[in-house]
């Protein structure tokens, strides 16, 4: 019941704020990736395929394909939910390329 409480709480909030920021990489935090992609030019491009997201000392990191597809500080990282609940999208600066990215990230789908 609490939790719910913080969960409206925190979504009613300023998306700026970094608390907001926190609570939405950490909703996200854990689940399996079935693939990663990425739009450049208006083409969407598959950058990686099995994978997770992972979370440590605020920064953010998506593992895919063996590799690190994507890290980022969570407190200048905004974090949107596809409609689908199926994936989420990551827009900000990336600590290896050094430039704004967005990326889109699909969850694998387990039967409940």
């Amino acid at each position: 019941m609490f939790e719910r409480i913080k969960e409206k709480i925190a979504l009613k909030s300023d998306p700026e704020s970094p608390r907001y920021r926190r609570f939405m990489a950490q909703r996200v935090c854990g689940h399996h990736i079935k693939y990663v992609t990425e739009r450049e030019n208006d083409v969407d491009k598959v950058i990686g395929r099995e994978g997770g997201i992972n979370i440590r000392d605020d920064v953010l990191t998506v593992f895919a394909s063996s590799d690190i597809v994507f890290k980022a500080n969570v407190t200048e990282l905004q974090t949107s939910e596809l409609m689908s609940r199926d994936g989420v999208v990551f827009t900000g600066p990336d600590l290896i390329s050094g430039k704004e990215r967005s990326i889109i990230v699909h969850f694998v789908n387990y039967i409940k």
